[in-house]
């Protein structure tokens, strides 16, 4: 006579064991990400100040963006200076970091923790901190402008330097995690290679130029695609900077969706920039990809 067993785990196929474990994700994937995006995007086509019933307008909302609002204009281009400011400095800062960091040398690992630290920092922390060296009467940065007879700046409250001075914070923040993927990048490279082309004569900017950059451009393409999509997503920086200002000079799509939807009580419209926001980002992502393509091919 068998004894039936009492653990439901030997009851299950075991085909389906795996997919028991990633159900947690799926849920979490399904509830909080895909549900909100398809209720966004509803609401995208509506009237909505979330007192009444959202009222269906069909594509008004997106013609009033793209038609004559100079506020969605002027938040795009802001995006888009913002990015091209940001992601070329990033990008050669932090693979000159990779460089030294890669070295072996004694000690190397704490200057790889320090480069890394402003990555793990909180943004409003950091914001707060560069607030105050950007401060007009006190701030440290025209302390030192002082020395030389230059300044005070009015770094955040000066539309011709405040986008300017965001986009050194944010590069300053987010420097470290790219060091950190170039560095990955680095330490795959074969060292037979740079052996090889030692023998040759090579000198070693030629090494880099022809070995170094061209291996790593996967990783390059990487950091372009990710860069793009946080700087175009940018808002913590900027609610605790600038809020927009001064004159609009700081206000990005990130933030005007903010605005819209939490200032101004306009559902439909934060919702429609979301979806145009998403839209420059994955028609940008879909070129990029191509021309890295066609330039590794």
């Amino acid at each position: 006579m068998s004894v039936r067993s009492t653990d439901p785990y030997r009851r299950l196929n075991p085909t389906a064991i795996p997919y028991l474990f990633i159900l947690p994700v799926i849920l979490f994937t399904v509830f909080f990400k895909f549900i909100p995006i398809g209720v966004s995007l509803l609401l995208s086509f509506t009237e909505y100040d979330m007192l009444s019933s959202p009222r269906w307008v069909g594509i008004a909302n997106y013609a009033y963006l793209l038609s004559d609002n100079d506020l969605f204009w002027t938040s795009l281009k802001n995006t888009a200076q913002y990015s091209l400011e940001v992601l070329p400095a990033n990008i050669a800062i932090s693979l000159l970091l990779a460089i030294l960091v890669n070295q072996e040398l004694k000690g190397v690992a704490f200057f790889r923790t320090v480069f890394y630290l402003p990555v793990v920092t909180s943004i409003i922390a950091v914001s707060m901190i560069w607030m105050w060296i950007y401060n007009y009467q006190v701030g440290l940065l025209n302390s030192i402008l002082g020395l030389f007879g230059l300044g005070p700046f009015d770094w955040l409250r000066n539309p011709k330097l405040a986008l300017h001075s965001l986009a050194i914070m944010r590069v300053w923040k987010g420097v470290g995690w790219n060091m950190v993927i170039y560095l990955a990048g680095l330490q795959g490279i074969p060292r037979y290679i740079y052996e090889a082309a030692t023998i040759d004569g090579a000198s070693a900017w030629t090494q880099f130029r022809r070995l170094t950059w061209p291996l790593l451009r996967p990783v390059t393409y990487y950091i372009i695609v990710m860069g793009l999509i946080s700087t175009f997503q940018s808002f913590g920086e900027i609610y605790a900077m600038t809020q927009g200002g001064p004159l609009d000079s700081t206000t990005t799509l990130g933030y005007l969706v903010y605005q819209q939807a939490f200032q101004y009580w306009e559902m439909g419209k934060a919702s429609a920039t979301a979806f145009i926001l998403f839209g420059v980002i994955f028609a940008l992502s879909i070129a990029q990809n191509k021309f890295v393509s066609a330039e590794m091919n």
